[in-house]
């Protein structure tokens, strides 16, 4: 007997000012700027015209809600705010910048760099319990959606987990593969697990796009 796939279209956020300025977000909540408005748009329109979508979850953060609401306008799909798509919490590391960062904490800079997945930033969340609370979730919202497509809009330290979770690539192992705004990542879910279909496709932007350099 086969089994009904659920089609998954992982999405990262629109740009932001601290994306820019190379300043740690996590939890924090900053909206879009002027280009992430326009990536976002212009996401949304490419979408409708060559994907289905049955259903949009979306981190509440504003700067993955406000790309999701621009997909669920352009493409009718539902939308459903889900906290549990959110970025890794950075504790104390939120709102620096990473100059800062390896300015005033030199031991964990290099804990954080070298992908240590026990590390956890005071007030905040290991490599392990993202990528814990990402695979549950996975499953949950995927799961109820055997032969759809949903959409994940959410933030670079998910999509990481995620590309990781398809291709078997471990949590230490350096990044290689791009998390830019707004790039599509189509993957494959069955309850066996997760696979890969194309990663970073971000062909609707005419524009350069910023690479996520943090996780």
């Amino acid at each position: 007997m086969s089994i009904e796939l659920t089609r998954v279209l992982a999405i990262r956020h629109g740009e932001t000012a601290w994306n820019v300025d190379t300043r740690i977000q996590g939890h924090l909540d900053v909206d879009l700027n002027d280009q992430g408005r326009w990536q976002a748009q212009r996401l949304a329109q490419s979408l409708a015209q060559r994907d289905a979508i049955d259903h949009i979850y979306s981190s509440d953060l504003s700067r993955a809600h406000n790309t999701a609401l621009a997909i669920a306008q352009t493409t009718g799909a539902p939308i459903t705010v889900t906290p549990g798509l959110r970025e890794r919490h950075f504790g104390f590391f939120q709102g620096k910048t990473f100059a800062e960062i390896e300015a005033t904490w030199p031991e964990d800079t290099r804990r954080w760099r070298g992908r240590d997945p026990h590390w956890q930033p005071k007030g905040g969340e290991s490599l392990i319990m993202v990528k814990d609370r990402i695979e549950q979730l996975l499953h949950q919202l995927a799961s109820p959606h055997a032969g759809q497509q949903i959409a994940l809009v959410a933030h670079g330290g998910v999509m990481d987990v995620l590309y990781r979770l398809a291709t078997g690539q471990d949590l230490q192992a350096p990044r290689t593969w791009a998390l830019s705004n707004t790039a599509v990542n189509r993957l494959l879910w069955t309850p066996q697990g997760l696979s890969l279909v194309g990663w970073a496709d971000v062909s609707h932007l005419e524009d350069a796009v910023r690479d996520e350099t943090t996780t």
